[in-house]
């Protein structure tokens, strides 16, 4: 007894009270834990202890069991063709569109093959459409005929829409613009019914029906006319409903017909009459699409796809120039770009955009859709040697707005510009003619000079804007690349500039005296760098590690003109001139160097005795 009384109790489930013996789960505190063979075993008290009569015998207050956690049964994944609705839904476009078709059969085909008359014709298809609009309205009332009343109802509004279609145009029945009229009502009629029902499907189905159909009943300019209805008809919807897929198809139908036109008519010679209505129509879609959007997105800013119809919509107008003469075009597009621009100006202006509530992504389209037909300016007021000139003085706009009101976007868009001006001087004055005396003065004049000054204030204005963005950090890997490509860019800038220059002057020795004048720019620029950061070593460290490291590289590149082209081209006191002034410079350098450094070392040391 006293052995067995001396034995431990097992670890419970809570601490001290009670135990758990294999077999036979959990025996609370005071009761005798099962022995060896089945019998019970004394209480797990020690020697001389006696049980303490009237102690509670169970788990503590409070205590739970903990719960198992509970495996939800794995759902299986309905197939879609079973899923509710979606037969109904496909079955129901389908119908739409195969009716449709017979619609257009009927007042197309027909009239071809000269089967009833035009009054049958027209009048059928008036009483057919009405009919399907009455049972759609009529399906739609009652249980479970939602989707089939609005499959009905945009037959029947589709239908109406392409039977005046085909009154205007083939039949000849209405005058242009009281047809337009008359289908801009029925338009209007059909996405009323689909606001009353709120119904995008209604509204999407009755536009994309008519817009994919009316191509087989009329063409070219009466079909730019309908398919501008229909975005008309449309614009007020999107004031009150979100509806983002009636954005887009309320838009592109009429941006695609009218790109369609005006590729056609550039491989053919229009009549002036032809590219006037085209751009009057081009004119329209933008307007259009700009007031739209500006309007909605002032009472929805989060509404993306309504900047995204807009930006489709500018697109007819950006590509009217081509059917311009030079004058015209420039015209168009100056003025196209200046309305843009204005657009995302107010954005950039607090007041203005406390008033116009016009959100960035709208700001951004705008100014997208301006630095193109920005674009078409440049390109048109200059030729060849010209356009760099112009693609330079746009690219200090966009960067000098960027650093002033730290935009990204216009610093994406000056950036896009300097690149354009910077391949355009790159071909003009390309490094074989830099280096060729005879092609140097063949192709290099005043041009040349004045677009690579403003490469070089390019470069000045881009690192002064580019470092205020808000991503921008002093000392990061970023500045440093900055800094990097900004040098390369002005010593080759300065490098046109020189030789350009003593070309252009006419004098004999103007394209060595020009190339001697730029290796000792490269090596004043590089003095000044590396001063600059020496001056800086104490202040911010960050600052003269960039300013260093820049201009030893300018150095180098310096000592490698100098030895590798200068050497070999130059002659006479040209050659002499640039050894010295070269040489004179790096020996200030090196001194300033030099004392920098022991100052610096020299502080170190006397920092350190006052420490100790």
């Amino acid at each position: 007894m006293a052995a067995s009384s001396q034995i431990p109790p097992a670890p419970g489930p809570w601490p001290g009270q009670g135990a758990r013996v294999q077999g036979y789960g959990t025996v609370p505190p005071g009761a005798a834990a099962p022995g060896a063979h089945g019998g019970m075993a004394m209480p797990p008290y020690g020697p001389g202890q006696a049980p303490r009569w009237g102690a509670p015998v169970g788990p503590p207050p409070g205590w739970r069991p903990p719960v198992p956690p509970v495996r939800k049964a794995p759902v299986a994944r309905t197939p879609w063709w079973q899923r509710e609705g979606v037969i109904s839904r496909v079955l129901a476009v389908a119908g739409v569109g195969v009716t449709l078709i017979g619609v257009v059969m009927l007042l197309v085909l027909a009239a071809q093959a000269g089967y009833f008359g035009p009054v049958l014709r027209v009048g059928a298809g008036a009483v057919f459409s009405a009919v399907l609009v009455g049972a759609g309205m009529r399906v739609f009332g009652r249980a479970g005929g939602r989707v089939g009343g609005i499959a009905l109802a945009a037959t029947g509004i589709a239908g109406a829409y392409l039977d005046v279609v085909a009154v205007t145009a083939i039949y000849d029945w209405l005058h242009p613009v009281l047809g337009l009229a008359v289908a801009l009502a029925v338009a209007a009629g059909g996405v009323a019914l689909a606001m009353e029902w709120k119904s995008q499907p209604l509204a999407v189905l009755v536009v994309a029906g008519a817009a994919a159909l009316s191509p087989v009943v009329t063409s070219e300019l009466m079909l730019l006319g309908f398919l501008i209805v229909l975005q008309l008809a449309c614009a007020p919807v999107q004031l009150v409903r979100n509806w983002p897929v009636l954005h887009v198809v309320r838009t592109l139908p009429a941006v695609l017909a009218t790109l369609g036109c005006i590729t056609i008519a550039t491989f053919d010679e229009p009549a002036p009459d032809r590219v006037n209505w085209l751009l009057a129509a081009a004119i329209a879609i933008a307007a259009i699409g700009l007031v739209t959007t500006v309007l909605v997105v002032r009472g929805r800013p989060s509404d993306v796809i309504a900047s995204l119809a807009f930006a489709m919509a500018t697109t007819p107008l950006l590509a009217m120039p081509v059917l311009f003469e030079r004058r015209a075009a420039v015209v168009v597009a100056a003025i196209y770009a200046a309305v843009l621009l204005a657009v995302a100006a107010a954005y950039l202006s607090p007041k203005l955009r406390a008033v116009l509530r016009v959100p960035g992504h709208t700001a951004t389209v705008a100014a997208i859709a301006g630095a193109f037909a920005l674009l078409e300016v440049c390109f048109r007021v200059t030729d060849g040697r010209t356009a760099p000139i112009a693609l330079l003085l746009v690219a200090i706009g966009f960067l000098g707005v960027a650093g002033q009101v730290r935009s990204r976007v216009a610093a994406a868009i000056g950036g896009a510009f300097a690149a354009l001006g910077a391949f355009g001087l790159l071909v003009v004055a390309s490094p074989n003619i830099l280096a060729t005396q005879r092609l140097a003065q063949e192709n290099l004049d005043i041009s040349t000079v004045l677009a690579a000054v403003l490469a070089v204030a390019v470069v000045a204005v881009a690192v002064w804007g580019i470092r205020k963005l808000p991503t921008m950090s002093s000392g990061d890997t970023e500045e440093s690349m900055l800094w990097i490509v900004a040098a390369a860019v002005a010593l080759y800038a300065v490098t046109v500039a020189t030789v350009s220059i003593g070309v252009a002057s006419g004098a004999a020795d103007g394209f060595v005296i020009g190339h001697c004048a730029a290796t000792i720019l490269w090596m004043v620029g590089a003095t000044a760098a590396l001063l600059y950061g020496l001056r800086n070593l104490s202040r911010s460290a960050a600052v003269a590690k960039v300013a260093l490291g820049s201009g030893l590289l300018v150095t180098a590149a310096a000592l490698v003109k100098l030895f590798l082209f200068d050497l070999a081209t130059l002659d006479g006191l040209v050659r002499v001139a640039a050894f010295l002034v070269v040489g004179v410079l790096l020996l200030v350098v090196g001194t300033r160097y030099a004392r920098a450094f022991a100052e610096a070392g020299a502080t170190r040391d006397r920092d350190g005795e006052e420490v100790r």
